[in-house]
């Protein structure tokens, strides 16, 4: 796959941070931040296919607070880019 060279910024690391340390998130939500936070400086780093399904989840659900899926946004786009399957007209 295709290397995805982006970053996380000062404010969404903040964010993710505060994900992290809140008692009151979910697992989800941690394992998404925690892939954010990871990739603050750090553009070789990629989210891992769990994370990405984690901060999937996180975007999908009503409860999540904007700081959470701020930083499940993060590491979702940093996911390594996919190659399309089909490259048009057959």
């Amino acid at each position: 796959m295709a290397k995805n060279k982006k970053v996380t910024s000062k404010k969404v690391a903040k964010k993710a941070s505060k994900t992290i340390r809140s008692k009151s998130t979910g697992k989800a939500s941690k394992k998404a931040g925690g892939s954010a936070l990871s990739q603050t400086k750090a553009p070789k780093k990629q989210t891992g296919s769990k994370a990405a399904s984690a901060a999937s989840k996180v975007l999908r659900d009503k409860r999540t607070s904007k700081t959470s899926k701020s930083a499940a946004g993060s590491a979702l786009t940093q996911t390594p880019k996919r190659k399309k399957k089909y490259g048009g007209k057959k």
